[in-house]
Parts: structure tokens; C-alpha cells; sequence
């Protein structure tokens, strides 16, 4: 699972794009971020920021990277950018629709150079259709998908928004494993270059597998009243003593254990019961079990037993909670700056530390001279204000 000697030209900015290049680069992909001379990808500078006053989203999906400075908006910028794509073997770009065709970067004048170069584009609503060129953010994306509609008890309740960007991490997620399924299709000799569209609405659609038959077929699925999000007590959050809890006993082995674990074996066979007085009965009976004890006391309680319960945590508790430390995916370096790195393990994964942000512009005479640039040329590229 090693990306090395893949060279990605990364256009992206803010954290859907550079979430998708940070797999790549925690992959072994040499990624180079493309950014604007002046301030770069203005990430850099938004809070919440560190103690060295970075952009702490910056610095966490932008380690191990490479940065040049470049104007496209320059002829001479534009030029060295060409230059690089000769060598590259991915272009990826999060500009709304058209603005990569005003920049003279889009897929049909990239490949003139490089016709095997694999190019993503990773935008709100893709590239076509009427809100095609409409600006937007996670929360628009996941109110169009319907994610949002879901995201409460009842319609008696107003959405809420989830607690991660679900569009932004799901469309860099797809878009990552979009570039690869691309490059391992040109590797194999199925195809040469590739143009790949994802839209972040598109992906949470694609996230509604449990509700979206119903919902082609005439049906209206609404909160709390389907199976994952609330209609069954088996399968709900409760709240503890102190805390929350969750139970996830959707097979029947899992409530047989809860129920044989709290004594209430005359649950047992009302599992999947349709009766809507027994559903409220059991929803009753199982909030008043788990309002006896805390939170940690029940996870202690169901320690060992096969019955779906866990505790709710905070984001905090989270990353010093023993399963996710055990996993060793949560990177804490000597800069000072904690990450969350690449969350998959395995034989041919390095599980070390990557290396710091790149700082604006730091490599810009590097990866040009990579490509042919001698030090007049980057010198004189530099004068006119092309790089930095």
C-alpha cells in the first residue's frame, strides 16, 4: 500500500482537498501543494491555530506535503506550471466549475502535456447540473443529501448539525480512493489518463444505502422512525446516570446478552416486535436500566459481554481512549503539533510520524529544478513575481 514515486500537484485548499492529499501522502505520494504567491492556502492563517499561531486544520492535513508558490494568473507562472505536469502524474483541483478553464489549467490543456496525467476534480455539487457553480459549504451539501433531515429524533425537532464535516471528509475520502482506483486502471493498462469528477453531495447521497430504496420507491423515511436512526429501542442512545450511552443490539445474540446481562429476560422475545405499545414499553424499560449507573459503569459492566454497549465520548476522551491509542494512529511529534494520521494498518503501512506542514512557498526551487529550471530561470521566474 506504498504510493512511492507518484507525484501529485495539488491544487486544493481549506480541508476537503487536503484531507484527500493527505492520504496520499501518508501513502508514500510525493504531494505538492500548488498554492498562490501572497498567502497560499489561506488555511494557514484560519483559526483555531496553534501555539506557533498556525492554522491547526492546516497543519493537520497538510504534513509531509511540499509547497511551491506559484501565480497562475502570471504567463511565466502558468509556464512552470505546465512544466510541472510534464512530470506529474496527478492534477487535483477544488475550484468552483469553470475557474480551472479561466486559469488555463483544466484536464483538456493539462493532458497536451501529459496525456497519461490522472486529474481530479473535487467540488460541492460536481461539475454539472444547476447548482453546478453555486457556492457552498459541508452544511449545504449535507442538507440537499438529505443527511441533514435524518439527524434528529422526530420532525418535531429541528436538524442538527453533525459534529464533523461528513460532505468535506466523505468527498476527500472518495476523492482519495478515486485518484488511486485511476492510477491503479492506468497502471494495469485498462485506461491511459483519466478525468474524475466527485461531488460531496454526491457521496453523502451515496452514504444513504440503508434508507435510499425506500425513499426510490414511493416511501417517505423520516427520523426516528427507521431502524438506524431511532425507530427500534435496541438500536438508540440512552442516557446514563452521568453520561450517555449507546445501544446497538440490532441481532438477536446481542439482546439475548443485554437483556441476560441487565435480568430482563422477559425482553428476550420482543425483539423486532412491531407492537407499538411494547416498542414504547421497552424504549421505557431500557432508559430506566441505563439511568442506574454511569456512563463508565456500564461500559465497565459490559466489559466482556457481546451485547452492542459502549459509552458516548467527548472528542477530548476520545484521543486518549485506550482502543484509539492501542490502534496508533493518533501521532503526537516533538513539534508539538498532534495529528489524527492515516487510520488504516497493515503489513506495507509506516506507522511513523510524518513530517511537519511545509511552509509557504518553502520548496518552490526544489520541485522547479526537479523539473529542469536552472537557478537563472528560477531566479528570473521569481523577479517577475511568478514564484516565490
Amino acid at each position: 500500500m506504498r504510493l512511492d514515486g507518484v507525484r501529485v500537484l495539488d491544487l486544493t485548499r481549506l480541508l476537503p482537498g487536503p484531507y484527500a492529499s493527505q492520504l496520499l501522502a501518508d501513502a508514500g505520494a510525493d504531494v505538492v501543494k500548488v498554492e498562490d504567491t501572497g498567502t497560499g492556502d489561506y488555511a494557514r492563517h484560519m483559526p483555531p491555530t496553534t501555539d506557533a499561531g498556525h492554522g491547526a486544520v492546516f497543519d493537520a492535513v497538510n504534513r509531509g506535503k511540499r509547497s511551491v508558490a506559484i501565480d497562475l494568473k502570471s504567463d511565466d507562472g502558468l509556464e512552470a506550471f505546465y512544466r510541472l505536469v510534464e512530470d506529474a502524474d496527478v492534477v487535483f483541483e477544488q475550484f468552483r466549475p469553470g475557474v480551472v478553464d479561466r486559469l488555463g489549467v483544466d484536464y483538456e490543456t493539462l493532458r497536451e502535456y501529459n496525456d497519461d496525467l490522472v486529474y481530479c476534480s473535487l467540488s460541492g455539487y460536481g461539475q454539472n447540473g444547476p447548482l453546478a457553480e453555486q457556492a457552498g459549504h459541508d452544511l449545504n451539501y449535507i442538507g440537499l443529501a438529505g443527511m441533514l433531515d435524518m439527524t434528529r429524533e422526530s420532525d418535531a425537532e429541528a436538524p442538527r448539525m453533525p459534529g464533523y464535516q461528513v460532505a468535506d471528509m466523505g468527498g476527500g475520502l472518495f476523492a482519495a480512493f478515486a485518484i488511486v482506483s485511476a492510477l491503479a486502471s492506468r497502471e494495469l493498462g485498462n485506461t491511459g489518463g483519466e478525468y474524475v469528477d466527485v461531488g460531496m453531495t454526491d457521496v453523502v447521497v451515496s452514504f444513504s444505502q440503508a434508507i435510499a430504496s425506500e425513499a426510490l420507491t414511493g416511501g417517505d423515511p423520516r427520523p426516528g422512525e427507521t431502524p438506524l436512526t431511532g425507530q427500534y429501542p435496541w438500536y438508540d442512545v440512552y442516557p446514563a446516570k452521568e453520561g450517555y450511552v449507546t445501544l446497538g443490539a440490532l441481532e438477536p445474540q446481542f439482546w439475548s446478552a443485554f437483556c441476560e446481562a441487565v435480568g430482563k429476560e422477559e425482553w428476550i422475545g420482543k425483539h423486532m416486535t412491531q407492537d407499538p405499545a411494547e416498542l414504547q414499553a421497552l424504549r421505557e424499560g431500557i432508559g430506566e436500566v441505563f439511568a442506574e449507573r454511569t456512563r463508565d459503569e456500564w461500559v465497565e459492566f459490559f466489559d466482556g459481554v457481546d451485547a452492542a454497549v459502549d459509552g458516548v465520548y467527548s472528542p477530548e476522551e476520545t484521543m486518549e481512549h485506550p482502543q484509539i491509542e492501542a490502534r496508533g494512529y493518533v501521532e503526537r511529534p516533538d513539534d508539538g503539533h498532534p495529528r489524527v494520521g492515516f487510520p488504516a494498518r497493515g503489513t506495507d503501512i509506516e506507522h511513523g510520524e510524518a513530517s511537519s506542514p511545509p511552509d509557504h512557498g518553502a520548496d518552490t526551487d526544489a520541485v522547479l529544478r526537479e523539473v529542469g529550471f536552472d537557478a537563472s530561470e528560477v531566479e528570473r521566474l521569481r523577479e517577475s513575481g511568478a514564484v516565490e
